[in-house]
């Protein structure tokens, strides 16, 4: 399956480096340097959450994409909280791995902005001094829930932001929540955007994404 894996994705011209033994992939993963890193969470000797704490607990930085057969909610927020940046449940279309592995290289690549310049996204400006938002110049009125949303969108504009991260930004800590609950929110952040000229767009089997409209 890795070498399948590791064949397709050279045809698209990912360069892949393969490691099947959890025991020796954080040594790997600090020697080779990569992009991203896709984890299995099934592996032999060290299983993918111990060796993602470990690369993190190590200091390394590199975004992780989550790949697994185990579907529940509670894995997926057991995955995001130990450090992992998406999550891609198995059996899983190589297109989207692709669509995946690239946003999520080009996001971390991203991420040189100066953190202390106001994030804008067409008319809306998130000032961090404030915390607030605002649509030329007059604050939104938005939840609490809406505004970590918005934030969390406008700090990736035109790249999309998986609903694992954003279930995980809006309802921190809250594992009663449903999972489907962030679509309510998005529902309704929507609808406070119309009208700014900026559209919150659903991309499916990738999350959602801010952008200019026009």
């Amino acid at each position: 399956m890795q070498a399948t894996l590791q064949r397709a994705l050279a045809r698209r011209r990912i360069d892949v480096r393969l490691c099947g033994d959890g025991a020796l992939a954080v040594a790997q993963w600090r020697e080779l340097e990569p992009d991203v890193v896709a984890l299995d969470l099934s592996l032999p000797n060290l299983d993918g959450l111990q060796v993602l704490a470990q690369a993190r607990a190590a200091g390394l930085r590199t975004p992780v994409l989550l790949l697994t057969a185990r579907g529940t909610v509670g894995d997926r927020i057991m995955g995001l909280n130990a450090g992992a940046d998406d999550y891609l449940p198995k059996p899983f279309d190589l297109d989207e791995l692709e669509a995946r592995l690239r946003a999520l290289r080009r996001r971390h690549h991203g991420m040189g902005a100066d953190p202390e310049r106001p994030q804008q996204v067409g008319a809306l400006r998130f000032e961090a001094d404030s915390g607030a938002i605002y649509h030329r110049g007059e604050v939104m009125e938005l939840t609490p829930r809406e505004l970590a949303l918005l934030t969390a969108l406008m700090a990736r504009p035109g790249h999309a932001v998986t609903k694992e991260r954003l279930f995980e930004l809006v309802f921190p800590g809250e594992t009663e929540v449903q999972y489907e609950a962030i679509e309510v929110v998005v529902y309704r952040l929507r609808k406070k955007l119309a009208g700014t000229g900026t559209a919150l767009m659903t991309l499916r089997g990738l999350g959602y994404l801010l952008r200019e409209e026009g």
